[in-house]
């Protein structure tokens, strides 16, 4: 998929041939994340490959600025690459936003075969419309609603509770269908307004909800699996055209190797960060009913195709795909 992905992309024109020097590489997750770690695979294996023609270099943590700011960086070319979740790319790539439909993917392994294929393809091209090239999807598990009050069983269970949620409008309706009040919130203000009772609870997956400290002010974990939202390794569009055939074959190679490492790194991070916060107290559940969180999507659903008829097929292909 990604070596067909390269060779689809329109590219942007660009002064030169070929780019030599420092990618900077922006990502949000601490430098022991499964993604930053891949991230760094990626970097180190790309100098190797193109003889320190191009030799990136990640910045983790989010220094570089947060994700709207460092995807308008990426686009310029002022940062040559990143690790983007999907979930906020719906403002700038209004295609991305099917990926934020809840319950799109019936679980991990459905998202992979389907962004691994043309799927994926579809997505990429989109994209790079925008300045965005991705080069292969990383995982960012499947993602469950936590709160400080109880566990949720059914959805009569969230009414009337306050939910943080990013900032998308999907996300905001997808709460309200479940009786909840979301608070769209940026992610670092989670904790204290857990804690504070500003807000009850997130959603968020097993690794973040244990990185964050989020479990030690809300220890209610109830396992939905609403949201499963892959993420990019993206480069900019400015600075991919400037890079040779023959380094652009090696690069997307590389990246595809950092998505294999990400996705076993993650899938092992899960499962430590579950048996930690369950060592730690918290409480995980699963729901009773999956199928009533499911149908309650309906209206969002029909909205949304509504708003955008000519991604109804793309949610189809996700749908169909095997």
């Amino acid at each position: 998929m990604i070596l067909s992905t390269v060779a689809a992309v329109t590219l942007v024109a660009a002064p030169s041939a070929t780019l030599a020097g420092d990618w900077k590489g922006w990502s949000i997750h601490p430098e022991d994340y499964p993604n930053t770690v891949a991230m760094q695979a990626f970097a180190e294996k790309v100098a190797e490959v193109t003889d320190g023609r191009v030799t990136p270099t990640v910045y983790a943590g989010g220094v570089l600025g947060s994700q709207p700011d460092a995807i308008e960086q990426v686009r310029a070319g002022a940062l040559e690459w990143a690790n983007f979740n999907m979930g906020p790319m719906g403002e700038i790539v209004p295609a991305t936003n099917v990926l934020s439909l809840p319950f799109v993917f019936r679980d991990v392994d459905h998202m992979h075969v389907a962004m691994d294929g043309e799927v994926g393809d579809q997505f990429s091209a989109a994209l790079s419309e925008s300045g965005l090239v991705a080069l292969s999807w990383f995982d960012s598990g499947s993602r469950s609603f936590y709160n400080s009050k109880q566990p949720i069983a059914e959805p009569a269970d969230m009414n009337g509770m306050k939910f943080r949620v990013m900032n998308n409008d999907l996300y905001v309706q997808m709460v309200s269908q479940l009786g909840g009040n979301a608070t769209p919130m940026a992610y670092g203000e989670v904790y204290q307004s857990l804690q504070t009772g500003v807000i009850d609870g997130a959603e968020n997956n097993y690794p973040s909800f244990e990185s964050s400290g989020h479990f030690e002010v809300a220890k209610y974990y109830s396992i939905t699996n609403h949201l499963i939202i892959p993420e990019c390794l993206c480069v900019s569009t400015i600075v991919w055209d400037q890079v040779s055939e023959d380094d652009k074959v090696a690069i997307a190679a590389a990246a595809q190797e950092a998505a294999e490492i990400q996705r076993d790194l993650w899938a092992k991070r899960e499962l430590a960060s579950r048996e930690k916060v369950e060592a730690a107290g918290a409480t995980i559940n699963e729901v009773k009913d999956p199928l009533a969180f499911q149908a309650a999507m309906e209206p969002i659903y029909a909205k949304f195709i509504a708003q955008n008829p000519a991604l109804e097929s793309l949610i189809a292909d996700i749908q169909s795909a095997k």
